[in-house]
């Protein structure tokens, strides 16, 4: 079946600002011992809340913060906690233009000030330096040529643990180095004489708590919160069945109280077939069984949320993602796809959370040859899978991401499961060739730890 056309969300940490969400997303950035995401932004939403500016020309276009002004001597945005101490933080980091050869675009961590922090750059001379900044005073803890060029994205880590501070480029480590100059402090998007672009901005810290204690802490009888637990093997039964002859269209919200709807299609993989249910930008579908035949499942026109969404046999595919920016799906679980379950087809990203997966071929692929190109990315939360072939396929020449945490498979014991296979899209009307799989802290973005086999 050829590849039908299908990249930040944006969540962050709990208490960055109004508008902020709690970030549950996997970084799986290598082999580092940082494993909670505790801050996420993908600008996927337009804006750049929770952000502090100190200089430059910033703004949020496309789903990417830019600073476009190569005269400014020195622009930064900050974000995140004081008290952060370590952790890791990684970048998707453009250079879009360098004044001078001692131009930098780069990110940094624990930001103590808008002038004292560890900052990992990219220069205008084609390296990139792990920098300790106080000030005026610049002292380099190592640096390595990588050709760093403008228009290209590369992404950039800083792990900071005690005093030991690492500086990677595109997963791989350029630079090491002990240093005590700043113990805690916040994350930054850095620019100094240069104009460039920053997205998917994560942090990752398995002790990023305060320096301080709270002011406020909950009673020694209050249990401690709990994880969202797996989802569960069973799987609903409808409270009742509605053939459907047309294509529902959905706008606002439509609740189908774990109804079943049935009858569009021939529950085969002809691309002819119409959907079962079509929503506008801004829709939600929640609590809907949607039964055999179900022609071509859901289309997401624009942003969409689908919640509690049940497919008891999938035929072409479950859902579409085709417009939009950010598409959420929480909860629900499908089975029986042949071929795929999730196709992304616009561009931005796809939030797939607390949802399981039976019997199918690939759970999430990211379009690999579409009358247009976009980079698209998939973010997996809790997800089970069973007797399904692969999690994400994804085209990494365009620079496609798959992040996964708490990802668990189940009745597999040869790990036969292939988490993350990466191809090479091409045009329309050719076909997208494999040609790698697995972490590689770049495009596949998961750890060890965040994969369980039972």
């Amino acid at each position: 079946m050829r590849t039908r056309p299908v990249r930040h969300r944006r969540s962050r940490m709990l208490a960055v600002g109004a508008g902020a969400a709690v970030a549950v997303l996997a970084a799986g950035m290598g082999g580092s011992a940082f494993a909670a995401t505790v801050f996420s932004d993908t600008f996927a939403d337009g804006d750049a809340s929770g952000w502090s500016k100190s200089g430059g020309t910033w703004a949020v276009s496309g789903g990417v913060f830019s600073q476009s002004s190569a005269s400014s001597e020195l622009a930064h945005q900050f974000a995140g906690q004081t008290g952060w101490t370590d952790y890791q933080v990684q970048a998707r980091v453009r250079p879009d233009g360098f004044g001078s050869s001692t131009g930098l675009v780069g990110v940094a961590a624990r930001s103590s000030s808008s002038t004292k922090m560890y900052r990992l750059a990219l220069l205008g001379s084609g390296r990139a330096e792990l920098q300790a900044v106080n000030g005026s005073q610049i002292t380099a803890l190592g640096s390595a040529s990588v050709g760093a060029s403008a228009g290209t994205w590369y992404t950039l880590r800083i792990e900071a643990t005690g005093s030991t501070i690492r500086g990677f480029v595109n997963g791989t480590q350029i630079a090491s180095g002990s240093n005590s100059l700043v113990s805690a402090g916040r994350i930054g998007l850095v620019t100094a004489y240069a104009r460039g672009s920053f997205d998917d901005v994560t942090v990752d810290s398995s002790v990023a708590t305060p320096t301080t204690p709270p002011t406020t802490s909950p009673p020694p009888s209050t249990p401690p919160p709990t994880t969202t637990p797996p989802p569960s093997g069973s799987w609903p039964t409808p409270t009742a069945s509605q053939k459907v002859d047309a294509t529902i269209a959905v706008s606002g919200t439509f609740d189908g109280g774990l109804k079943r709807y049935y009858g569009i299609g021939d529950g085969g993989q002809s691309e002819s077939q119409d959907p079962m249910f079509v929503l506008a930008a801004g829709a939600t579908l929640r609590n809907v069984i949607i039964g055999a035949p179900a022609g071509d499942g859901v289309h997401c026109e624009g942003n969409c949320t689908l919640v509690n969404v049940w497919w008891e046999d999938v035929a072409e595919d479950a859902a579409t993602f085709r417009g939009g920016t950010t598409y959420t799906v929480d909860g629900g679980g499908a089975r029986s796809a042949s071929d795929k379950v999730f196709q992304h087809n616009g561009p931005g990203t796809v939030h797939i959370r607390n949802f399981r997966v039976e019997n199918s071929g690939k759970f999430y692929r990211a379009c690999g040859n579409c009358s247009t190109s976009y980079q698209r990315h998939v973010v997996m939360d809790n997800v089970t899978a069973t007797s399904t072939k692969v999690l994400a396929g994804i085209n990494t020449n365009w620079g496609d991401t798959a992040r996964f945490t708490r990802i668990t498979i189940l009745n597999d014991p040869d790990r036969d499961t292939r988490i993350c296979v990466k191809y090479k899209g091409v045009p329309k009307g050719s076909e997208p060739t494999e040609i790698g799989e697995g972490a590689d802290g770049v495009n596949c973005l998961y750890s060890e730890s965040d994969i369980t086999w039972r």
